[in-house]
């Protein structure tokens, strides 16, 4: 987006991000990426792998090899292809299906596939071109949604940005990809909310909310059931003033989380981690 075309200011970027979910030992994990510190939205903090929607992600071809996606319209069906696409880059988890035996890619199939993450992010190859020469299905399918959030007017880069719930194949090894994002971890969401209240991770707003409200889930099956009975609210952050005249950023209660105002300050001046 040029900065120098005011037409484009401020526009809506869509993008996708996935929840992938796991049952630990001690319940239920989610899988987080930290951002590169050189990356311009959310550099260095702690958050679900994604990114923004690509051309080629509605490129013809795509919807013949994508299942339980049927019916979806454009902008919906391209923020689940996307969502899985950037999983895979950044974290080498695919929903995916061999077209011939309608099995999820086991984590030898996946390996012979790795080589893909580096083109795919670079644009270099086309999400269809992908699935067709390797014989794939998009298990969209394996996606529910979970939530909606949009960029508060004020901010310079705004997106419109679907969350998904996805329980991760067992033998897939996910993997931050290096670039985008150095590091990872399977974590709890409490003990990733304890770390951020401790100022050892950084995690933004939107971010939080999602990691507490997966985190109400004992397990991944309670947490897809929940998703499917719940009506998704759209959240797009309103700044206004609380009764002590300070200024917020306020959610709709709706949308179901926790808190439905955070103060400004907390939310523009995001801690850095602690050293040591």
């Amino acid at each position: 987006m040029s900065e120098a075309d005011p037409k484009n200011a401020n526009k809506l970027i869509p993008s996708a991000t996935i929840l992938l979910l796991r049952d630990g030992t001690a319940g239920l994990e989610v899988f987080m990426v930290v951002r590169h510190h050189q990356i311009d939205f959310a550099s260095g903090a702690l958050v679900f792998p994604g990114g923004k929607v690509d051309k080629l992600d509605m490129a013809p071809g795509v919807r013949e090899r994508a299942d339980g996606m049927d019916g979806l319209d454009d902008w919906e069906f391209s923020m689940r292809v996307a969502a899985i696409r950037e999983a895979f880059e950044e974290s080498g988890v695919l929903l995916a299906r061999n077209e011939q035996t309608g099995s999820v890619v086991d984590a030898g199939r996946l390996k012979s596939l790795e080589h893909y993450r580096d083109p795919l992010n670079r644009g270099e190859v086309g999400i269809a071109d992908f699935l067709s020469k390797e014989g794939l299905r998009l298990a969209g399918d394996m996606l529910t949604p979970f939530a909606h959030w949009i960029t508060p007017k004020m901010m310079p880069k705004r997106f419109d940005t679907r969350f998904y719930l996805a329980n991760a194949p067992e033998d897939h090894v996910a993997v931050h990809d290096g670039s985008e994002s150095v590091d990872s971890v399977w974590i709890s969401p409490m003990q990733a909310l304890k770390e951020a209240e401790a100022g050892t991770r950084t995690i933004i707003f939107p971010t939080r909310m999602n990691v507490e409200k997966v985190g109400e889930s004992p397990n991944v099956t309670h947490a897809i059931e929940t998703a499917r009975s719940r009506q998704i609210v759209t959240v797009e952050p309103q700044v206004t003033k609380n009764e002590a005249g300070e200024p917020v950023l306020r959610i709709p209660k709706e949308a179901g989380y926790s808190v439905t105002e955070e103060p400004l300050s907390a939310v523009a001046n995001v801690a850095k981690p602690k050293a040591g």
